[in-house]
């Protein structure tokens, strides 16, 4: 059982992720962040959570990359760099395993059915899903999305 100031500090390293998802965040630095050591933290982390520190940073990045490629003015390698990812190849995996597709076949779809759509709500229905299917934002604009 997580006590509740290692939720505190837990979530001190997560808003950190969120924020500082660019920057190059390892477990030690996360779990300097929620004063714990390095194991304490990963294992407190994924009992939290339910995933990995790791997972949880890889999955933030992929929803901001989503957002940069739906613009449509930066190269897939501009965007894999830009979110804090340091290998495109990963970052390719990552992404596609997250979304269901690669980022360049993301940038290329036509994103115009979601202009519309407040970014506030594209992000929770366009939100990867880890073991699930993903959402389309055509899908949350028709109400197809359960």
């Amino acid at each position: 059982m997580t006590s509740l100031d290692d939720l505190v500090r837990l979530r001190r390293a997560r808003d950190t992720m969120d924020r500082d998802y660019a920057q190059p965040l390892d477990v030690p630095a996360l779990a300097a962040v929620a004063l714990m050591s390095a194991g304490h933290f990963s294992r407190s982390f994924r009992a939290a959570y339910g995933e990995t520190p790791y997972s949880y940073l890889m999955t933030r990045r992929v929803e901001r990359a989503k957002a940069l490629l739906r613009r449509g003015d930066l190269s897939v390698t501009d965007v894999c760099f830009a979110v804090g990812c340091t290998s495109l190849g990963s970052f390719s995996s990552r992404f596609t395993e997250l979304v269901g597709e690669s980022p360049s076949a993301y940038r290329a779809r036509d994103h115009g059915a979601g202009a519309e759509i407040p970014a506030c709500v594209a992000k929770i229905h366009t939100r990867p899903v880890r073991g699930g299917e993903p959402v389309r934002i055509e899908e949350a604009e028709s109400g197809t999305v359960s």
